[in-house]
């Protein structure tokens, strides 16, 4: 690879628009040709320019051929450097340290393109390898053919020299990644990475795993930093109140002093809540649902507006996703005669596509067999009935009947508590 740098840094110098080779626009009968140059001017260069002899230019020149770094404007019958010809430099991008091993599927795409711009004309091997990839690659025929349409679409909106500068530059990549028979040498494959082989199976299954893992990748939200930290201190600024160790808490820190109260007031099922927990419960309906004193109020809320079977089902979805994994299939059948079951007292209201996909995994239960029926009834109950639970009278009693509690004095303990 350290070979490969010097001769790009070396192609990079020849292209010099003031010190390197000289490049010339090359006129034909119907187009031009830009940035060639004749053969014994790239030579002449190497001479001068690195103090070689003539037998180590020559040496050069081939091997900067035969590797792809140059590649003459018109097909060669032998693939070697001829000081008469004509010659074009490699883009960066075909260079053989620039890119990896090419795939069958991008090299059917190019047989493709190639035989319709040709009309058929392909040379016997790759006629032959043609058929090969068509008879291994048949199932992605179809992908194929629309490459090579949309490549070919792309390149005839190019001027005609352009075209066939694009053509031989591919033509001079390929010719080293799949070398003709004549041409066929370990030495035309450049620098190979070799790797452990894998059986197909393995193989199969990995690609398998990259493709989930593009496909979520493509889904995935991505926010800027400035979003991310806005909301983050939005977040920050909203429930600091709450924090006892941030803001402290009342009537006293339990954590400091023998007063626990604070326990007491705050308990999970405390019959009258703290006013800083009702407030929470506004933050969003995942505040609400998490805190067992507020779902009982709320499911009290769905009662009066005859929608209790919603928080229910969510509750029964949440005992299967986390209960004891000994009774799924007892849970299942449960949830589905409460639930589901046509004519069920506490039937559920879900939409068709969801209740397909719910019935046909409840043929083999699991844990997540219910994920997309729970799901619906979770958006359903956040945006339908918590809006209206907030705007609610039972919401604002129970907001203005919540306990404020006093700063009392702190006692705090005498001597040192263990933690």
């Amino acid at each position: 690879m350290a070979s490969s740098e010097k001769v790009g840094c070396l192609i990079c110098r020849m292209q010099d628009t003031h010190t390197g080779v000289p490049l010339l626009t090359r006129h034909f009968l119907t187009f031009a040709i830009p940035n060639a140059s004749i053969g014994h001017n790239i030579s002449d260069w190497i001479l001068r320019d690195l103090k070689t002899t003539q037998e180590e230019t020559s040496n050069l020149c081939n091997l900067l051929v035969r590797y792809g770094y140059l590649y003459p404007v018109h097909p060669a019958t032998q693939l070697g450097f001829h000081p008469s010809k004509l010659y074009h430099f490699q883009t960066p991008y075909f260079w053989p340290d620039r890119h990896r091993g090419a795939s069958d599927m991008q090299y059917a795409v190019h047989l493709v393109k190639k035989n319709v711009l040709s009309n058929g004309q392909l040379k016997e091997y790759e006629k032959m390898r043609y058929h090969q990839l068509f008879r291994s690659e048949h199932h992605k025929w179809d992908f194929v053919i629309n490459q090579a349409q949309e490549q070919i679409c792309t390149i005839q909106e190019r001027k005609k020299g352009d075209r066939v500068v694009l053509a031989n530059q591919e033509q001079a990549y390929w010719r080293v990644a799949r070398p003709p028979p004549e041409f066929d040498s370990d030495a035309l494959h450049g620098p190979v990475k070799h790797t452990i082989a894998l059986h197909r199976d393995q193989v199969v299954e990995l690609c398998k795993k990259e493709i989930v893992y593009c496909r979520k990748a493509l889904g995935r939200a991505r926010l800027k930093p400035s979003v991310s930290l806005e909301g983050l201190l939005k977040y920050s600024e909203q429930f600091s109140p709450l924090d006892p160790l941030l803001s402290g808490c009342l009537p006293g820190n339990p954590w400091i002093t023998d007063d626990t109260t604070y326990w007491v007031l705050n308990a999970t099922m405390v019959e009258v809540p703290v006013r800083l927990r009702v407030e929470c419960w506004a933050f969003s309906f995942q505040e609400l649902i998490q805190d067992l004193r507020g779902r009982k109020e709320f499911q009290e809320f769905l009662c009066k507006e005859f929608s209790g079977e919603n928080l229910s089902f969510w509750e029964a979805c949440e005992d299967l996703l986390y209960g004891d994994c000994t009774r799924v299939h007892e849970k299942v059948e449960q949830v589905y005669t409460d639930f589901l079951a046509p004519g069920a007292k506490r039937c559920i209201n879900i939409d068709a596509k969801t209740m397909a996909v719910t019935m046909e995994g409840l043929k083999s239960p699991h844990r997540y067999v219910l994920e997309a029926a729970q799901t619906h009834i979770y958006m359903l109950m956040k945006k339908d009935s918590y809006p209206r639970y907030l705007k609610s009278d039972l919401y604002k009693t129970m907001l203005a009947g919540a306990i404020v509690p006093c700063a009392v004095n702190a006692h705090p303990l005498s001597g040192t508590r263990s933690l």
